[in-house]
């Protein structure tokens, strides 16, 4: 079942290039498959581009946290590029 959740990251200076290309190259996108649902996620950068923000649809929470603190493809480029990051659950208000 696909859950909405919002993930909030904070990057490292001038690191935006460098994780929207691992996020957009075909390692990224096959790991990312396995967290949500890749068609659906909405993504926005902060005018600062220190902040990335995406609203996914969840399919394995223990594999998105994973991803995010890194697996053996995305250990690299999370320890070079994030600063710290959130995850919130969205629910519908009404």
């Amino acid at each position: 079942m696909e859950k909405e959740m919002l993930i909030v990251a904070k990057l490292k200076e001038g690191m935006l290039e460098k994780f929207m290309g691992f996020m957009q190259s075909p390692e990224g996108l096959a790991e990312r498959a396995k967290v949500a649902v890749v068609e659906k996620t909405i993504g926005t950068v902060a005018p600062d581009k220190k902040t990335v923000m995406f609203k996914i649809f969840c399919i394995d929470e223990p594999a998105l946290h994973k991803f995010i603190e890194g697996t053996e493809v995305s250990k690299p480029v999370m320890d070079a590029v994030i600063d710290s990051y959130s995850i919130y659950d969205l629910t519908k208000v009404k």
